[in-house]
């Protein structure tokens, strides 16, 4: 029997170090950063788009066919589409194609990412 040595990486603070995370209380942003906040907030800024997240979120895998999420939401394919694109330019979905359907997935930390920038107490 071998022992494999796996490294470890500390991601308890991944807002100090990265420039993405760091809270809007904790030092002013930039331009180009406050436009980039402002499109990924009004991407949320939907009760529809809000739902979509949701239903992909509660999915097997995070993952949800865009036939499964017509029904729910009670729109019709190419504005649920609409939606759905929206969600990806603001990064947090992506795309994959499986034969006819597309395939909607949450991208990793992206909720996360803007739940830190928003946190008001990791500043204090």
């Amino acid at each position: 029997m071998s022992t494999t040595m796996l490294q470890v990486t500390d991601v308890t603070d991944v807002a100090a170090d990265a420039d993405c995370c760091t809270p809007l209380t904790r030092e002013t942003i930039d331009a180009d950063r406050a436009e980039d906040l402002a499109r990924k907030l009004k991407a949320l800024a939907d009760p529809t788009r809000l739902r979509l997240v949701s239903i992909v979120a509660a999915s097997e895998g995070e993952e949800a066919c865009v036939c499964d999420l017509i029904e729910p939401v009670g729109l019709s394919q190419p504005t649920v589409s609409h939606h759905l694109r929206i969600l990806m330019e603001a990064g947090f979905l992506s795309r994959s194609k499986r034969g006819t359907w597309a395939y909607y997935k949450l991208v990793p930390g992206a909720l996360g990412q803007l739940s830190q920038l928003l946190d008001v107490t990791a500043s204090r």
